[in-house]
């Protein structure tokens, strides 16, 4: 017999070392985290929102001691009992000698290694269990959405709320036995209970009944789990075009479940039985034979169901389950009031009878006049160099559409707030007391009306009618700082005592090159005026000035948390939030206005999608939204939020009143949520419909628009959402689809402009125009959902077609050569698209030039018009129209009336820094007016041109240099050729290109 191995033990000063070592690791870590936790609270105080503070932190703290304490404690009770029922005596084989070693180290730290496994198991299963304290809730919280599965004839709430926690239990109750079984059977080897090479018996006694009361344990819940499986079949994708149940899952499967819980309840008897009888022989059988039984009936025989029986008659065999597909779905992403209405029926597509729109465009009051020239995803380098004023200022990449009646008139705005940059601030600029106590905010309301430009040398601008600092124009706004903003990065320090000297810059001093401080006197961000506070803020943000600087006095205030969408998140965690908030003037006060969604993945038969997929556009990028990109099948819009730009102050309003799910939060959060009826009408007169669950819906749209079994099976009638034709081409590869887009028009069979979040649908695989869906955002209709249903046997042109007929039309041609220079291109915006009357569709969309460079911006200089077969493009919507409709269908257009051609002399009250100049090559091709005809000078200089630019193309494909340089020489003469021939015609200063 070997000698036993000596442990080696450590010295004294090696303990002290490693001991202070692990304190130190340990005080730092609970520092760090008792701090983080402390900011959070005071975050949450400031706000008001201690309740989900608490709630949450008290929810996950019961779910991490429960599943941490059971997981934990069960296993170790397991080992030790296999530790306590050890064998006196142990054969000495050469097995039990080489054991021998790791028993004499354990037996002196068993009570050591004993808590260590149950500390380390513990750990593990409460911080998993803990992610799952929003299932508790909603189980705890459930409420009927008294609506029956029809299946199992439950109330839904079952599977939405307590089937997941149910399940959650289930994998808890597997996970702690089989860690008591893992447990067991290392402890029985170690000490001899368990044997595997020692002839003779392998198990004591006390192993084989601990051992068969934990196998018994795990086939008993496998049991209960295949009676929860039972109803796991609502959610199945066998059926592959359809979610839920289908007829093998009914027929085959669900039968096989139920004989399966009773098979597998019949093992477990059998192990609990070996506690008795002590063979092993017994259970082992009844074993294999519930093996073999899952594999025959639980797999083999649904899958011969499936293949001999319902793929020859697929279509048949699953039409109700189909049905049943179909109403859940359309339910669960609330589309069961869809208004589909047959549009365009008595035309032809390319054939489109123009004369009959020229007569509704004629009369059309709403539509034409309030068509949308400017395109906020175009403009956020216009707005910057026309508002941005100072360099600390900036607008966001993507503006907001909103709405606004003033003086009686409701128009489409494209708005945004000058908010602070933190990453423009220069190098000077960007010392800590500039960027977290002099740079604190930004300042400014900036709008323009979505379909009016002023137009200059080098095409139209946005025409500012609320701008500069303070801001001035047509929309009242008092309170104008923004402190809460997309665009600020960082944590600012602000307030000063009374009478101190403010030092917040403010906005530039009118009329000089001074400036105007200010000092913050709202109630936003958390009080840091002791010392225990600014240390924890240092300790925080890793940063001694807290504690050094004299900028942090008694009166200061720290914001954090600043950007409106992360505040919502962390004030209710159990809600989506839509990626674009949007800023709102509401009495008088800049407020950001944001979209809640509750969701779930655990309603029957609906068919599940990716969050942050299906809400991915060409705008946002693929897989780059802000939701999750996580699995869910129900989805409502059923909190509406609001963020004071000023004083960061959070409120929630409960916008679906008929939302289970928010119900269920509603009770584990009271008093979070505000009811409707708090919202002001000037509040609500801003809401708009959400883009993400517009782009989720629409989805949806593109294949349950079908109500018969049958076609949604074959699949004839599908449509597809766009890709978007303004992208490049490398873009339009990915397939990314093409964004809605709001505008302000009327809806067919509805009577003024309302305003409305719209996208065109093609047919399936092609390129052809199928639908055009419209959700409103009008108080009075909010949320009703219209979808006008093209014939299905029309070439409509869809989006793409449309956008190559603009590009391959001459005079757009000839223009983009011009345009895509070395010092200038062209980018195409938004193509709208806008119902007309019961006649058809009409594009719409604007044309920009943009220098390349540095501080160039995009202006407007064309606008394009389709219909049917034809093409418009003129200088202004009202020249497009007639082109297209012949003379005087555009008067009922914006820019019909006299407008003047020059800027709008409206200076800034403050400095601002010039824009570069775009560089944008002088337009030499604006057509003649759609009603006349041309003189014999332009159709010469028309001629030339075109001359001119093929000799052009010539050269550079033959490589030909000094052909190349010829030909730019001629390209000039003929371009002041027809500048001259333009001027004579009269033509040379069009009217305001605005619609």
């Amino acid at each position: 017999m070997r000698p036993p191995v000596s442990v080696p033990t450590l010295s004294r000063r090696a303990k002290v070392v490693i001991g202070s070592i692990a304190v130190l690791l340990v005080l730092f870590t609970a520092i760090g985290t008792l701090t983080n936790v402390y900011v959070d609270y005071l975050w949450f105080d400031e706000t008001g929102f201690t309740e989900v503070f608490w709630t949450e932190l008290q929810t996950r703290a019961l779910l991490f001691a429960v599943a941490g304490v059971a997981t934990g404690g069960l296993t170790a009770l397991a080992v030790y009992l296999a530790y306590r029922f050890r064998p006196a005596f142990r054969p000495m084989s050469l097995e039990q000698q080489n054991l021998e070693r790791y028993r004499q180290s354990l037996e002196p730290r068993r009570t050591l290694v004993l808590t260590a496994v149950a500390v380390v198991v513990g750990l593990f299963a409460g911080f998993t269990a803990q992610g799952s304290w929003e299932t508790w809730l909603t189980f705890r919280n459930s409420v009927p959405f008294n609506q029956t599965d029809p299946q199992f004839g439950l109330d839904l709430s079952f599977f939405v709320f307590e089937y997941p926690f149910y399940r959650l239990l289930i994998s808890f109750g597997f996970a702690i036995v089989l860690l008591a079984l893992i447990g067991s059977l290392l402890t029985h080897y170690v000490f001899g209970g368990l044997r595997l090479q020692t002839p003779g018996q392998k198990l004591t006694g006390a192993a084989m009944v601990q051992l068969s009361v934990l196998l018994g344990l795990f086939v008993a819940l496998k049991a209960v789990a295949y009676w929860f499986d039972r109803y796991d079949l609502v959610y199945s994708d066998r059926g592959e075009l359809f979610s839920g149940a289908s007829y093998t899952d009914v027929n085959a499967l669900l039968p096989a479940k139920t004989i399966l819980v009773f098979a597998a309840a019949f093992c477990a008897i059998a192990f609990f039985a070996n506690v008795v009888v002590r063979n092993f022989r017994l259970p082992a059988a009844a074993l294999v034979l519930l093996l073999l039984s899952s594999l025959v009936i639980g797999v083999a025989y649904p899958a011969i169901v499936q293949q001999f029986v319902v793929r020859p008659s697929a279509n048949e065999r699953e039409a109700a389950y189909i049905e049943r597909a179909i109403a859940s779905t359309r339910e669960a992403y609330d589309l069961t009031e869809v208004d589909y209405i047959d549009y365009a029926q008595q035309t032809t597509g390319d054939d489109a009878d123009t004369e009959s729109a020229s007569g509704e465009l004629r009369d059309d009051q709403a539509t034409i006049p309030n068509a949308r020239l400017l395109d906020p995803n175009v403009l956020s380098d216009t707005f910057t160099a026309r508002q941005q004023i100072r360099n600390v200022y900036g607008f966001p990449d993507k503006l907001d559409i909103d709405r606004y009646t003033v003086d009686g008139e409701t128009r489409d705005y494209v708005v945004a707030v000058r908010e602070l940059e933190s990453g423009s601030l220069s190098e000077n600029q960007d010392t800590w007391i500039n960027r977290h106590t002099v740079y604190t905010h930004g300042n400014g309301f900036v709008a323009a009306p979505a379909n009016q430009v002023v137009t200059g040398q080098e095409g139209g601008e946005p025409n500012f009618t609320s701008r500069d600092l303070p801001t001035v124009g047509d929309i009242d706004v008092e309170q104008g700082r923004i402190y809460y903003g997309e665009l600020i990065e960082d944590y600012s320090v602000v307030g000063a005592p009374e009478g101190a000297n403010p030092q917040e810059f403010d906005r530039p001093e009118d009329g000089s090159e001074g400036e105007v401080n200010n000092t913050y006197d709202g109630e936003g961000g958390v009080a840091i005026g002791s010392f225990f506070r600014q240390l924890t803020f240092a300790i925080y943000y890793r940063e001694r000035n807290f504690l050094l600087s004299s900028a942090v006095n008694d009166a200061s205030r720290v914001l954090y948390v600043r950007d409106p969408r992360e505040r919502v998140e962390k004030a209710a965690p159990f809600l989506e939030v839509d990626g674009d908030p949007y800023p709102a003037v509401i009495d008088g006060r800049v407020t950001w206005i944001l979209d809640g969604y509750t969701t779930s993945d655990a309603y029957p038969y609906s068919e599940r999608m990716e969050l942050g997929e299906a809400a991915a556009d060409a705008l946002t990028g693929q897989g780059t939204t802000a939701l999750p990109n996580e699995q869910f099948n129900y989805i409502r819009n059923s909190v509406k939020a609001t963020v004071d730009a000023y004083d960061g102050t959070v409120r929630l309003y409960e916008w679906d009143e008929e939302d289970p799910v928010l119900k269920a939060y509603e009770a584990a959060f009271p008093g979070v949520i505000e009811p409707r009826e708090d919202m002001s009408e000037e509040l609500v007169s801003h809401v708009r419909y959400p883009e993400d669950l517009f782009k989720l819906q629409r989805d949806i749209l593109t294949r349950y628009h079908v109500s018969n079994p049958s076609d949604f099976y074959q699949q004839n009638d599908r449509w597809a959402v766009p890709t978007d034709p303004t992208q490049s081409e490398e873009t339009q590869a990915t397939g990314e689809a093409q964004p809605p887009y709001y505008i302000l028009a009327a809806r067919p069979g509805e009577d003024g402009a309302t305003f409305q979040l719209t996208s065109a649908l093609n047919a399936f695989r092609r390129q052809n125009l199928s639908a055009f869906i419209s959700a409103s955002s009008d108080p009075d209709s909010y949320g009703s959902i219209q979808v006008l249903q093209l014939p299905g046997n029309t070439p409509f042109r869809g989006p793409q077609q449309v956008q190559q007929s603009f590009n391959t039309n001459d005079q757009v041609a000839r223009d983009l050569t011009l345009f895509n220079s070395e010092d200038s291109q062209a980018v195409f915006g938004n193509l709208l698209t806008l119902p007309i009357g019961r006649n058809g569709l009409l594009y719409v969309q604007p044309l920009y030039v943009e220098g390349t460079g540095e501080n160039s911006f995009p202006l407007l200089r064309k606008v394009l018009v389709n219909y049917g077969g034809s093409v418009g493009y003129a200088n202004t919507l009202s020249e497009a129209l007639d082109q297209v409709f012949g003379a005087g269908a555009g008067d009922t257009a914006t820019d019909s009336d006299d407008a003047d051609s020059t800027p709008d002399p409206q200076e800034p009250t403050t400095p601002t820094t010039p824009p570069a100049d775009p560089s944008a090559p002088a337009d030499p091709t604006t057509p003649p007016d759609g009603g006349g005809t041309s003189a014999p000078e332009l159709d010469q200089a028309v001629s030339d041109l075109d001359a001119a630019l093929q000799r052009l193309e010539d050269a550079q494909r033959s490589g030909d240099f000094a052909a190349q340089g010829q030909a730019l020489a001629d390209l000039q003469d003929a371009v002041e050729a027809y500048e001259a021939a333009q001027a004579a015609a009269g033509s040379a200063a069009p009217a305001s290109p605005t619609g």
